[in-house]
């Protein structure tokens, strides 16, 4: 009984730390314009995640410096934390940004450089920024992307990703960040093929900017799309911070996208 049992916990064991959970957020002109006390409540909300990737961190105005104090604040709550920053976007027609990666390093560990993709930012105004990463010897490299607004046609962007399979194909890739288009559009088709899946379905993650109801949420924009041949779902979901405002204008300092998350581990 006693040896079921010490199998029974190292499975368990095991299980637990094979497990890996990622969180995606917009976090809405991240830069100096957040307050101590925001920077504190983000941290706050996203420390008992293992990698976090952050879309619209502003290119001046003190967002990678905004990047950089998050990760002093979540290396106070108890793990370990390091971050990187992409250099800002290539965008010459829309809104340049940067993004940036934080992970626990008890967890995770990048594995060379992360890269802003080249090859096609005259087609991607904010190109995506990638970081391969490894877990238990295996590796998975995220595509972090902030796509252009919807009354621009982000599905002209979007399109792209079809090829990146091809381009890295000894890459395990997971595209994630805010597509400003919902994953039921046709754009997303061609990866669905390839066997990619999101992580949620119909389900909203920006904020409205009124509201005189709970409905405070309002187009389905942020998702996370895994090869579910070599990804094993276990879990995911979003992260409904406004509630603890007390009105939606004191949330939408936050951001106006809520964050989601997966929870996952690899073949």
């Amino acid at each position: 009984m006693k040896y079921f049992l010490n199998l029974v916990l190292l499975f368990f064991t095991l299980f637990s730390f094979s497990q890996t959970k990622i969180l995606s957020w917009n976090l809405e002109n991240f830069g100096k314009s957040k307050s101590e006390s925001e920077l504190n409540f983000i941290a706050g909300t996203i420390a008992g995640y293992d990698i976090i990737a952050i879309q619209e961190v502003v290119a001046g105005h003190g967002g990678a410096q905004a990047v950089a104090k998050l990760a002093t604040l979540l290396n106070e709550k108890g793990s370990k934390w390091d971050y990187t920053i992409s250099n800002p976007t290539s965008s010459s027609s829309y809104k340049t940004e940067r993004y940036a990666f934080l992970w626990k390093t008890s967890k995770v560990k990048l594995k060379g450089n992360a890269w802003l993709e080249k090859k096609y930012f005259l087609e991607m105004d904010r190109e995506p920024y990638l970081a391969t990463f490894e877990i238990n010897k295996k590796t998975i490299t995220l595509v972090n992307f902030h796509a252009i607004t919807k009354n621009k046609q982000p599905e002209t962007e979007i399109k792209y990703f079809k090829f990146f399979p091809a381009e890295y194909p000894n890459l395990n890739l997971v595209f994630m960040g805010d597509f400003n288009c919902p994953q039921s559009h046709t754009v997303f088709i061609p990866l669905k093929k390839m066997g990619y899946s999101p992580i949620l379905q119909n389900q909203k993650t920006s904020l409205k900017q009124k509201c005189n109801t709970n409905n405070y949420l309002s187009s389905e924009f942020d998702n996370i799309f895994f090869k579910t041949n070599s990804v094993t779902f276990i879990d995911s979901g979003i992260i409904s911070f406004y509630t603890q405002f007390n009105s939606l204008k004191e949330a939408r300092k936050i951001s106006d996208h809520i964050p989601i998350w997966f929870e996952f581990s690899l073949r």
